[in-house]
């Protein structure tokens, strides 16, 4: 099978990292086909940053369409432009953020999101209720570092994640940490050693999800709420998602 991994930024070094992950994770005969659009913010920390990216992800899903691809993984854990994405395409679309709370929600009680810069915090609650999952993470916890900061300085970056996922797990009772951007997939394996309670890479928990539903032949309800948006024209920039692919 072919999974199309769409990193909504545009630093491709990011990609590269996130290619990595998605491929460790994928078994033997699934393909990886990791992109970033060609439009878009180089990192996403804002809601300004979140709706700019998402014409580049429908973009790359209408891509895959025409490349064959199996299923899609969104590799922001924002989850920007998931519904949308579905609405577009009959393969199954996952968001990391999603099947990192739905496979944590499996194995542990209650677990915390540690995550980038602190105004990211009312984003990612208003995502957790939205999934029906603001009964099961217990915490959000927020570090001093941006999302390149991460790529910059990989050994900052894991010193920061291992204190505030220690924190979580002392002080909020976390029995789990769910890591809350693409470009820390690097951390969880050294994380889940140090802390002794399982860490979820999102792009690791959204490759197995895809490759299970794919294997179970199940595609993109269309009946009504994601089913192809109406045809209607869109005018400037936005001219060509008037071709929709029903």
């Amino acid at each position: 099978m072919k999974i199309k991994v769409i990193n909504p930024n545009t630093t491709w070094e990011m990609t590269k990292g996130i290619e990595h992950a998605a491929k460790s994770a994928a078994r033997q005969g699934t393909e990886i086909l990791a992109v970033s659009p060609e439009m878009g913010p180089v990192s996403i920390e804002s809601y300004y940053d979140e709706y700019l990216a998402i014409p580049g992800v429908l973009e790359e899903i209408r891509k895959g369409d025409r490349e064959g691809v199996d299923a899609y993984v969104i590799a922001c854990y924002g989850d920007p432009g998931l519904h949308a994405a579905r609405e577009l395409t009959h393969a199954p679309v996952i968001g990391i953020a999603e099947a990192s709370m739905y496979m944590a929600s499996m194995l542990a009680a209650r677990f915390s999101i540690v995550t980038v810069l602190p105004r990211i915090k009312t984003m990612l609650e208003e995502l957790v209720a939205g999934y029906g999952m603001g009964h099961r993470v217990i915490s959000i916890r927020t570090t001093p570092l941006s999302v390149l900061d991460f790529e910059k300085d990989p050994a900052k970056g894991m010193e920061v994640l291992a204190q505030e996922g220690r924190r979580a797990v002392e002080e909020d009772h976390a029995e789990a940490i769910l890591l809350g951007c693409a470009g820390m997939a690097e951390f969880a394996d050294r994380l889940e050693q140090e802390l002794q309670v399982p860490v979820f890479d999102g792009v690791v928990a959204a490759v197995k999800f895809a490759e299970a539903v794919v294997d179970l032949g199940k595609t993109t309800s269309k009946l009504k709420t994601y089913k192809y948006p109406e045809k209607k024209k869109f005018i400037g920039a936005m001219s060509p998602f008037a071709d929709i692919n029903s």
